[in-house]
């Protein structure tokens, strides 16, 4: 299953994009353990390994591309697009091969964890 939506965070392209693959950073807006390095072909874990994977390919600024695991066989590839906004950025999330079983939480995820928790970062 195939999931789109676009989540607007109040600060500039830059900023996000930093705050999306430098580790300290990601641990202070998760809150929790992670693994990252902005490098491609590089494995990583956030949220104390509730998301686990693979990233692809970094466009500084402006794009995140990373293969989320599903199992051992079973991969979902996910796009991370940030476009400047009035507001700051507008965060472009594209996920496709979602396993049908995974769909309600990764949406929710998407949504009530991940931009939520971007979004109150920025905010505070």
């Amino acid at each position: 299953m195939d999931y789109k939506e676009y989540f607007i965070i109040p600060a500039e392209p830059e900023e996000v994009f930093a705050a999306l693959t430098f580790k300290p950073t990601i641990e202070l807006w998760t809150g929790a353990p992670a693994v990252f390095e902005k490098k491609p072909n590089s494995e990583f874990s956030l949220w104390d390994e509730s998301i686990v994977g693979k990233n692809v390919l970094f466009v500084e600024g402006k794009e995140i591309r990373q293969e989320w695991y599903f199992g051992e066989n079973h991969s979902s590839p996910v796009t991370i697009k940030l476009h400047p906004h009035k507001k700051g950025t507008s965060l472009e999330v594209s996920q496709i091969n979602i396993p049908e079983d995974a769909f309600a939480d990764i949406t929710d995820g998407w949504k009530n964890i991940y931009a939520r928790s971007l979004i109150e970062f920025y905010q505070e």
